[in-house]
């Protein structure tokens, strides 16, 4: 079995697709619209196969977590940019761009390496290499 997709509210849905396929070679399918519900969305496709969802309709609450604290639930998702020197040049790019770096550049206790950046959203995203 594989995760096919994870999908994220927003009500920034473009700004969200031009962040993923920027930052993150995500490719976009074509914006579906349901006008009954008023609920768009998008599917973004990173290399390997999984997706990210990113859906829009009115009256969805704003997420009351702080995203500097842990919370039982989705907490981030991890995007491996392919090796450790990419995830720094990558956490450089976005701070410069003026997203908020999180968690800097480290290797962790298994050996992985990763940096923590928030989306446009404030969602986390885990940039690592093994």
């Amino acid at each position: 079995m594989t995760i096919d997709h994870i999908a994220i509210w927003t009500y920034n849905l473009e700004g969200m697709r031009n962040f993923y396929m920027h930052y993150f070679d995500a490719s976009s399918g074509h914006a579906y619209y349901n006008h009954s519900r008023e609920f768009r969305s998008y599917f973004l496709s990173f290399g390997g196969g999984t997706k990210l969802e990113i859906m829009e309709m009115p009256n969805v609450p704003l997420n009351k977590n702080n995203t500097m604290k842990q919370y039982t639930g989705l907490i981030h998702f991890a995007i491996n940019p392919g090796s450790r020197q990419r995830v720094n040049e990558l956490t450089d790019e976005l701070r410069r761009d003026g997203f908020r770096v999180i968690g800097e550049p480290r290797v962790t206790g298994d050996n992985l390496y990763e940096s923590i950046i928030l989306d446009p959203d404030g969602n986390r995203v885990e940039l690592m290499a093994y």
